[in-house]
Protein backbone atom coordinates (compact mmCIF):
# COMPACT_ATOMS: atom_id res chain seq x y z
CA UNK A 1 0.00 0.00 0.00
CA UNK A 2 2.90 2.38 0.76
CA UNK A 3 4.39 1.62 -2.65
CA UNK A 4 1.01 2.29 -4.27
CA UNK A 5 0.69 5.62 -2.47
CA UNK A 6 4.15 6.68 -3.66
CA UNK A 7 3.32 5.75 -7.27
CA UNK A 8 0.00 7.58 -7.10
CA UNK A 9 1.55 10.69 -5.61
CA UNK A 10 4.04 10.69 -8.46
CA UNK A 11 1.16 10.36 -10.93
CA UNK A 12 -0.83 13.11 -9.24
CA UNK A 13 -3.77 10.82 -8.44
CA UNK A 14 -4.12 11.32 -4.69
CA UNK A 15 -5.57 14.77 -4.78
CA UNK A 16 -2.38 16.85 -5.18
CA UNK A 17 -2.80 20.11 -7.01
CA UNK A 18 -2.55 19.89 -10.77
CA UNK A 19 0.44 21.70 -12.29
CA UNK A 20 0.18 24.13 -15.16
CA UNK A 21 1.72 21.61 -17.50
CA UNK A 22 1.63 23.61 -20.65
CA UNK A 23 2.03 27.21 -19.42
CA UNK A 24 4.20 29.65 -21.34
CA UNK A 25 7.71 30.20 -20.07
CA UNK A 26 7.65 33.60 -18.29
CA UNK A 27 11.30 34.15 -19.26
CA UNK A 28 10.50 33.99 -22.97
CA UNK A 29 10.05 37.35 -24.71
CA UNK A 30 6.48 38.09 -25.77
CA UNK A 31 5.74 37.88 -29.47
CA UNK A 32 4.05 40.65 -31.36
CA UNK A 33 0.34 40.86 -30.40
CA UNK A 34 -0.95 39.91 -33.85
CA UNK A 35 1.41 37.01 -34.34
CA UNK A 36 0.85 35.85 -30.78
CA UNK A 37 -2.90 35.89 -31.40
CA UNK A 38 -2.48 33.85 -34.59
CA UNK A 39 -0.21 31.39 -32.80
CA UNK A 40 -2.71 31.10 -29.95
CA UNK A 41 -5.59 30.45 -32.34
CA UNK A 42 -3.52 27.85 -34.19
CA UNK A 43 -2.62 26.17 -30.88
CA UNK A 44 -6.28 26.12 -29.84
CA UNK A 45 -7.29 24.62 -33.20
CA UNK A 46 -4.57 21.98 -32.88
CA UNK A 47 -5.64 21.16 -29.32
CA UNK A 48 -9.26 20.82 -30.43
CA UNK A 49 -8.26 18.59 -33.34
CA UNK A 50 -6.25 16.32 -31.06
CA UNK A 51 -9.06 16.20 -28.51
CA UNK A 52 -11.50 15.21 -31.27
CA UNK A 53 -9.09 12.45 -32.31
CA UNK A 54 -8.83 11.33 -28.67
CA UNK A 55 -12.61 11.15 -28.38
CA UNK A 56 -12.93 9.12 -31.59
CA UNK A 57 -10.17 6.71 -30.54
CA UNK A 58 -11.65 6.38 -27.06
CA UNK A 59 -15.11 5.67 -28.51
CA UNK A 60 -13.71 3.01 -30.83
CA UNK A 61 -11.83 1.28 -28.03
CA UNK A 62 -14.91 1.46 -25.80
CA UNK A 63 -16.94 -0.27 -28.53
CA UNK A 64 -14.18 -2.83 -28.96
CA UNK A 65 -14.26 -3.48 -25.20
CA UNK A 66 -18.03 -3.98 -25.31
CA UNK A 67 -17.57 -6.44 -28.18
CA UNK A 68 -14.75 -8.14 -26.26
CA UNK A 69 -17.13 -8.85 -23.39
CA UNK A 70 -19.65 -10.29 -25.88
CA UNK A 71 -16.85 -12.38 -27.41
CA UNK A 72 -15.71 -13.71 -24.03
CA UNK A 73 -19.29 -14.52 -22.99
CA UNK A 74 -19.95 -16.38 -26.27
CA UNK A 75 -16.63 -18.21 -25.93
CA UNK A 76 -17.54 -19.30 -22.41
CA UNK A 77 -20.97 -20.51 -23.58
CA UNK A 78 -19.39 -22.46 -26.44
CA UNK A 79 -17.13 -24.25 -23.96
CA UNK A 80 -20.02 -25.08 -21.61
CA UNK A 81 -22.24 -26.32 -24.44
CA UNK A 82 -19.46 -28.50 -25.84
CA UNK A 83 -19.12 -30.15 -22.42
CA UNK A 84 -22.90 -30.66 -22.23
CA UNK A 85 -22.95 -32.24 -25.70
CA UNK A 86 -20.17 -34.66 -24.72
CA UNK A 87 -22.11 -35.55 -21.55
CA UNK A 88 -25.31 -36.11 -23.55
CA UNK A 89 -23.46 -38.24 -26.11
CA UNK A 90 -22.25 -40.51 -23.31
CA UNK A 91 -25.78 -40.77 -21.93
CA UNK A 92 -27.13 -41.64 -25.38
CA UNK A 93 -24.47 -44.30 -25.88
CA UNK A 94 -25.13 -45.85 -22.45
CA UNK A 95 -28.91 -45.83 -23.02
CA UNK A 96 -28.56 -47.41 -26.45
CA UNK A 97 -26.47 -50.25 -25.02
CA UNK A 98 -29.02 -50.89 -22.23
CA UNK A 99 -31.82 -50.80 -24.79
CA UNK A 100 -30.02 -53.33 -26.99
CA UNK A 101 -29.51 -55.63 -23.98
CA UNK A 102 -33.22 -55.49 -23.10
CA UNK A 103 -34.22 -56.22 -26.68
CA UNK A 104 -31.98 -59.28 -26.64
CA UNK A 105 -33.75 -60.43 -23.45
CA UNK A 106 -37.13 -59.86 -25.07
CA UNK A 107 -35.98 -61.86 -28.07
CA UNK A 108 -34.86 -64.68 -25.77
CA UNK A 109 -38.32 -64.78 -24.10
CA UNK A 110 -40.02 -64.90 -27.48
CA UNK A 111 -37.75 -67.74 -28.58
CA UNK A 112 -38.48 -69.67 -25.39
CA UNK A 113 -42.23 -69.30 -25.99
CA UNK A 114 -41.79 -70.50 -29.58
CA UNK A 115 -39.86 -73.57 -28.43
CA UNK A 116 -42.67 -74.27 -25.93
CA UNK A 117 -45.17 -74.65 -28.78
CA UNK A 118 -46.25 -71.05 -28.85
CA UNK A 119 -48.60 -71.52 -25.89
CA UNK A 120 -48.54 -68.77 -23.32
CA UNK A 121 -47.94 -69.74 -19.68
CA UNK A 122 -51.61 -69.04 -18.82
CA UNK A 123 -52.82 -71.63 -21.35
CA UNK A 124 -50.39 -74.25 -20.05
CA UNK A 125 -51.61 -73.49 -16.54
CA UNK A 126 -55.24 -74.19 -17.45
CA UNK A 127 -54.34 -77.42 -19.29
CA UNK A 128 -52.36 -78.91 -16.41
CA UNK A 129 -54.47 -81.47 -14.54
CA UNK A 130 -51.87 -82.16 -11.83
CA UNK A 131 -52.61 -79.95 -8.72
CA UNK A 132 -48.91 -79.58 -7.84
CA UNK A 133 -48.03 -78.85 -11.44
CA UNK A 134 -50.91 -76.37 -11.54
CA UNK A 135 -49.46 -74.45 -8.56
CA UNK A 136 -45.94 -74.56 -9.99
CA UNK A 137 -47.20 -73.26 -13.31
CA UNK A 138 -49.23 -70.55 -11.54
CA UNK A 139 -46.09 -69.29 -9.77
CA UNK A 140 -44.05 -69.39 -12.96
CA UNK A 141 -46.80 -67.61 -14.89
CA UNK A 142 -46.99 -64.83 -12.31
CA UNK A 143 -43.20 -64.38 -12.35
CA UNK A 144 -43.18 -64.42 -16.12
CA UNK A 145 -45.91 -61.79 -16.31
CA UNK A 146 -44.07 -59.52 -13.84
CA UNK A 147 -40.79 -59.95 -15.71
CA UNK A 148 -42.46 -59.15 -19.03
CA UNK A 149 -44.14 -56.04 -17.57
CA UNK A 150 -40.86 -54.84 -16.10
CA UNK A 151 -39.10 -55.38 -19.40
CA UNK A 152 -41.79 -53.55 -21.35
CA UNK A 153 -41.70 -50.71 -18.81
CA UNK A 154 -37.91 -50.46 -19.02
CA UNK A 155 -37.96 -50.56 -22.80
CA UNK A 156 -40.55 -47.80 -22.88
CA UNK A 157 -38.64 -45.66 -20.36
CA UNK A 158 -35.29 -46.12 -22.11
CA UNK A 159 -36.78 -45.27 -25.49
CA UNK A 160 -38.27 -42.11 -23.94
CA UNK A 161 -34.93 -41.21 -22.34
CA UNK A 162 -33.18 -41.77 -25.64
CA UNK A 163 -35.61 -39.48 -27.43
CA UNK A 164 -35.18 -36.78 -24.73
CA UNK A 165 -31.39 -37.03 -24.86
CA UNK A 166 -31.41 -36.80 -28.65
CA UNK A 167 -33.69 -33.75 -28.61
CA UNK A 168 -31.57 -32.10 -25.91
CA UNK A 169 -28.41 -32.78 -27.92
CA UNK A 170 -30.03 -31.25 -31.00
CA UNK A 171 -30.97 -28.14 -28.99
CA UNK A 172 -27.44 -27.90 -27.62
CA UNK A 173 -25.94 -28.14 -31.10
CA UNK A 174 -28.22 -25.35 -32.31
CA UNK A 175 -27.28 -23.12 -29.36
CA UNK A 176 -23.62 -23.99 -29.85
CA UNK A 177 -23.77 -22.95 -33.49
CA UNK A 178 -25.61 -19.73 -32.58
CA UNK A 179 -22.94 -18.85 -30.00
CA UNK A 180 -20.17 -19.67 -32.45
CA UNK A 181 -21.72 -17.17 -34.85
CA UNK A 182 -22.00 -14.58 -32.06
CA UNK A 183 -18.39 -15.18 -31.14
CA UNK A 184 -17.21 -14.81 -34.73
CA UNK A 185 -19.32 -11.67 -35.22
CA UNK A 186 -17.93 -10.14 -32.02
CA UNK A 187 -14.37 -11.03 -33.09
CA UNK A 188 -14.83 -9.28 -36.44
CA UNK A 189 -16.36 -6.26 -34.69
CA UNK A 190 -13.46 -6.05 -32.25
CA UNK A 191 -10.84 -6.28 -34.98
CA UNK A 192 -12.62 -3.66 -37.05
CA UNK A 193 -12.84 -1.16 -34.17
CA UNK A 194 -9.23 -1.74 -33.08
CA UNK A 195 -7.99 -1.38 -36.67
CA UNK A 196 -9.93 1.88 -37.06
CA UNK A 197 -8.48 3.23 -33.81
CA UNK A 198 -4.95 2.21 -34.80
CA UNK A 199 -5.42 3.82 -38.20
CA UNK A 200 -6.38 7.11 -36.52
CA UNK A 201 -3.36 6.93 -34.23
CA UNK A 202 -1.02 6.02 -37.09
CA UNK A 203 -1.81 9.34 -38.80
CA UNK A 204 -0.39 11.28 -35.86
CA UNK A 205 3.22 12.37 -35.63
CA UNK A 206 5.30 11.20 -32.68
CA UNK A 207 4.86 14.51 -30.83
CA UNK A 208 1.11 14.38 -31.42
CA UNK A 209 0.98 10.86 -30.00
CA UNK A 210 2.76 12.07 -26.87
CA UNK A 211 0.32 14.96 -26.60
CA UNK A 212 -2.61 12.55 -27.10
CA UNK A 213 -1.36 10.41 -24.20
CA UNK A 214 -1.09 13.53 -22.04
CA UNK A 215 -4.65 14.49 -22.95
CA UNK A 216 -5.85 11.03 -21.81
CA UNK A 217 -3.90 11.40 -18.56
CA UNK A 218 -5.27 14.89 -17.95
CA UNK A 219 -8.84 13.70 -18.41
CA UNK A 220 -8.25 10.76 -16.04
CA UNK A 221 -6.70 13.16 -13.51
CA UNK A 222 -9.68 15.54 -13.62
CA UNK A 223 -12.15 12.70 -13.16
CA UNK A 224 -10.09 11.25 -10.31
CA UNK A 225 -9.81 14.66 -8.64
CA UNK A 226 -13.58 15.15 -8.82
CA UNK A 227 -14.11 11.70 -7.27
CA UNK A 228 -11.65 12.41 -4.46
CA UNK A 229 -13.14 15.85 -3.80
CA UNK A 230 -16.46 14.15 -3.03
CA UNK A 231 -14.85 12.80 0.16
CA UNK A 232 -15.40 9.19 -0.92
CA UNK A 233 -12.14 7.95 0.64
CA UNK A 234 -13.03 9.23 4.10
CA UNK A 235 -14.55 5.96 5.35
CA UNK A 236 -13.03 3.45 2.94
CA UNK A 237 -10.80 0.80 4.53
CA UNK A 238 -7.29 0.13 3.22
CA UNK A 239 -7.15 -3.29 4.87
CA UNK A 240 -7.38 -6.25 2.49
CA UNK A 241 -8.46 -9.80 3.34
CA UNK A 242 -5.85 -12.57 3.19
CA UNK A 243 -7.21 -13.68 -0.20
CA UNK A 244 -7.39 -10.06 -1.36
CA UNK A 245 -3.68 -9.60 -0.62
CA UNK A 246 -2.83 -12.62 -2.79
CA UNK A 247 -5.01 -11.34 -5.62
CA UNK A 248 -3.39 -7.88 -5.41
CA UNK A 249 0.10 -9.41 -5.40
CA UNK A 250 -0.67 -11.29 -8.61
CA UNK A 251 -2.34 -8.36 -10.36
CA UNK A 252 0.40 -5.85 -9.55
CA UNK A 253 3.06 -8.33 -10.68
CA UNK A 254 1.54 -8.08 -14.19
CA UNK A 255 2.11 -4.31 -14.47
CA UNK A 256 3.72 -3.46 -17.80
CA UNK A 257 2.24 -6.41 -19.71
CA UNK A 258 0.27 -5.64 -22.87
CA UNK A 259 -3.50 -5.51 -23.14
CA UNK A 260 -4.75 -8.00 -25.75
CA UNK A 261 -8.47 -8.58 -26.21
CA UNK A 262 -9.64 -12.01 -25.10
CA UNK A 263 -6.32 -12.72 -23.33
CA UNK A 264 -6.18 -14.40 -19.92
CA UNK A 265 -2.42 -14.39 -19.35
CA UNK A 266 0.20 -15.23 -18.49
CA UNK A 267 1.87 -12.79 -20.92
CA UNK A 268 -1.04 -10.59 -22.01
CA UNK A 269 -4.44 -9.74 -20.50
CA UNK A 270 -7.71 -8.00 -21.14
CA UNK A 271 -9.39 -6.28 -18.18
CA UNK A 272 -11.46 -9.21 -16.90
CA UNK A 273 -8.77 -11.74 -17.84
CA UNK A 274 -6.48 -9.96 -15.35
CA UNK A 275 -9.02 -10.02 -12.51
CA UNK A 276 -9.93 -13.64 -13.29
CA UNK A 277 -6.32 -14.84 -13.02
CA UNK A 278 -5.57 -12.67 -9.99
CA UNK A 279 -8.40 -14.19 -7.98
CA UNK A 280 -7.59 -17.68 -9.24
CA UNK A 281 -4.11 -17.14 -7.81
CA UNK A 282 -5.84 -16.32 -4.53
CA UNK A 283 -7.78 -19.60 -4.68
CA UNK A 284 -11.14 -18.20 -5.79
CA UNK A 285 -12.83 -18.88 -9.14
CA UNK A 286 -14.84 -15.96 -10.53
CA UNK A 287 -16.75 -15.47 -13.83
CA UNK A 288 -14.73 -14.72 -16.96
CA UNK A 289 -16.28 -11.43 -18.09
CA UNK A 290 -16.74 -8.10 -16.32
CA UNK A 291 -20.49 -8.25 -17.01
CA UNK A 292 -20.80 -11.69 -15.39
CA UNK A 293 -18.57 -10.60 -12.52
CA UNK A 294 -21.00 -7.73 -11.94
CA UNK A 295 -24.03 -10.01 -12.26
CA UNK A 296 -22.87 -12.97 -10.15
CA UNK A 297 -20.48 -11.69 -7.47
CA UNK A 298 -21.64 -10.20 -4.14
CA UNK A 299 -21.97 -6.41 -4.32
CA UNK A 300 -20.74 -3.97 -1.69
CA UNK A 301 -21.25 -0.23 -1.28
CA UNK A 302 -18.35 1.97 -2.36
CA UNK A 303 -17.83 3.23 1.19
CA UNK A 304 -17.47 -0.40 2.32
CA UNK A 305 -14.99 -1.53 -0.34
CA UNK A 306 -11.56 -2.82 0.56
CA UNK A 307 -8.38 -3.66 -1.40
CA UNK A 308 -8.90 -6.70 -3.62
CA UNK A 309 -12.50 -5.79 -4.44
CA UNK A 310 -13.37 -5.32 -8.11
CA UNK A 311 -14.69 -1.99 -9.37
CA UNK A 312 -17.00 -2.33 -12.37
CA UNK A 313 -17.10 0.58 -14.80
CA UNK A 314 -19.58 2.07 -17.29
CA UNK A 315 -23.32 1.44 -17.40
CA UNK A 316 -22.86 -1.72 -19.49
CA UNK A 317 -20.31 -3.19 -17.02
CA UNK A 318 -17.78 -3.45 -19.86
CA UNK A 319 -14.63 -2.69 -17.82
CA UNK A 320 -13.22 -3.84 -14.49
CA UNK A 321 -10.25 -2.98 -12.28
CA UNK A 322 -8.97 -4.22 -8.91
CA UNK A 323 -9.00 -1.77 -6.01
CA UNK A 324 -5.59 -1.37 -4.35
CA UNK A 325 -6.45 1.11 -1.61
CA UNK A 326 -5.65 4.81 -1.35
CA UNK A 327 -8.02 5.57 -4.23
CA UNK A 328 -6.19 3.48 -6.84
CA UNK A 329 -6.84 0.47 -9.07
CA UNK A 330 -4.69 -1.85 -11.15
CA UNK A 331 -6.23 -2.68 -14.53
CA UNK A 332 -5.61 -3.57 -18.17
CA UNK A 333 -6.86 -0.39 -19.92
CA UNK A 334 -7.23 -1.02 -23.67
CA UNK A 335 -5.35 -2.16 -26.80
CA UNK A 336 -2.13 -0.25 -27.21
CA UNK A 337 -1.73 0.15 -23.45
CA UNK A 338 -0.24 -1.96 -20.67
CA UNK A 339 -1.44 -3.19 -17.27
CA UNK A 340 -1.04 -0.18 -15.01
CA UNK A 341 -2.11 1.65 -11.84
CA UNK A 342 -4.56 4.53 -12.14
CA UNK A 343 -7.14 6.40 -10.14
CA UNK A 344 -10.21 4.42 -9.14
CA UNK A 345 -12.41 7.39 -10.00
CA UNK A 346 -10.87 8.06 -13.42
CA UNK A 347 -13.78 6.27 -15.15
CA UNK A 348 -17.54 6.22 -14.46
CA UNK A 349 -18.10 3.67 -11.65
CA UNK A 350 -21.08 1.32 -11.91
CA UNK A 351 -20.45 -0.49 -8.63
CA UNK A 352 -18.19 -2.74 -6.56
CA UNK A 353 -18.16 -6.54 -6.16
CA UNK A 354 -16.29 -8.75 -3.71
CA UNK A 355 -15.03 -12.13 -4.99
CA UNK A 356 -14.45 -13.47 -1.45
CA UNK A 357 -17.59 -11.92 0.01
CA UNK A 358 -20.77 -13.54 1.34
CA UNK A 359 -23.16 -14.52 -1.41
Amino acid sequence: MTCTAVVLCAMGLLGTAATAAYADDPKSPSAAPGRAGDAGAAADAEAKRLDDVRKKIDALYRKAEQATDAYNAAKEQVGLQQKEIVKLARSIDSTQRRLAALKRQAGALASAQYRGGGLPAEAKLMLNVDPEGFLDNATLARKGQLAAKRMISQLSRLEGDLEDYSQSATDRWEKLEANRKKKESARRDIEKKIDEAKELESRLAAKEKDRLKKLEDELAFRQQQKWLDSGVLKDISNKASASGKKAIAYATAQIGKDYVWGAEGPDTFDCSGLTLRAWQAAGTTIPRTSQEQWRQLPRVDIEDMRPGDLIIYFTDASHVGMYLGNGAIVHAPRPGRQVTITGAGSMPILGVVRPDGDR
